[in-house]
């Protein structure tokens, strides 16, 4: 399994709120997480710092010997959950703070995905876009109970306001996925600073082009940026291909 990794502040922000890494362990072992901190709300950047470096913290301890894939990303999660809640009522000026989080484990290519919010993943074929997660947004809401349609959706005044996220209530639920990266596919984790501003077809395009792993990462940063750049950008670019 080869990966990127990108980010960038975009083009309108002074402060880069993502986090975003990925860590791979002698047993072969590999966690790939994203974070966003709540644009507009204080110290983003805090959260999803602490949230990325206590997933790295728990990762190192990890034994799955003992503890199932999925029993051990819902302790972590709960885990920084209480983090962030707890650094957010002792420090002046975190008040409100969260973020959102996906952290994929995987081993042999095989994985299991945990998500929070509206930063997505997608799995990408030759002839296919998938979104795996689903977004924890007001829209998805309006659309589930048929107030709205995926295309009014698109351009819905409230489209960033999440429903879920990360240090924002006592408990947290992830949403699970299993994946599995296929011969000759892609997956691909990004904040909403890109998803928002780079189209499906341009992704597939790119990602099956003959550019480098890397020049692919870059391409869809530079995409949002044209395109706008008013969110802070981030990607994880896991493929077996290259």
């Amino acid at each position: 399994m080869e990966f990127v990794v990108k980010t960038d502040v975009g083009m309108r922000r002074t402060v880069n709120e993502d986090r975003v890494d990925v860590f791979v362990r002698p047993d072969g072992l590999v966690l790939a997480v994203i974070a966003d901190g709540m644009g507009g709300h204080k110290a983003g950047d805090v959260a999803s710092e602490i949230a990325l470096t206590e997933f790295k913290r728990y990762f190192n301890a990890y034994n799955p010997a003992i503890v199932r894939s999925k029993d051990w990303l819902t302790y972590t999660f709960q885990s920084i959950n209480q983090t962030i809640a707890d650094h957010s009522a002792r420090n002046a000026g975190c008040e409100g703070m969260g973020t959102t989080l996906i952290a994929g484990l995987f081993k042999n290519e095989k994985g299991i995905i945990a998500h929070v919010g509206d930063s997505r993943v997608y799995q990408l074929t030759s002839d296919t876009l998938l979104q795996i997660t689903r977004d924890h947004s007001y829209v998805n809401v309006l659309i589930d109970s048929g107030e709205i349609n995926e295309e009014q959706a698109k351009s819905h005044p409230k489209k960033n306001v999440l429903m879920k996220a990360i240090g924002t209530e006592r408990t947290v639920h992830p949403d699970f996925y299993e994946v599995a990266l296929k011969s000759n596919s892609y997956l691909l984790f990004c904040t909403d600073g890109l998803s928002n501003k780079v189209s499906e077809p341009f992704i597939h395009n790119a990602l099956f082009s003959t550019m480098t792993l890397q020049e692919k990462g870059t391409a869809l940063v530079d995409e949002a940026n044209q395109t706008g750049g008013e969110d802070n950008i981030s990607l994880i670019l896991l493929s077996t291909n290259d």
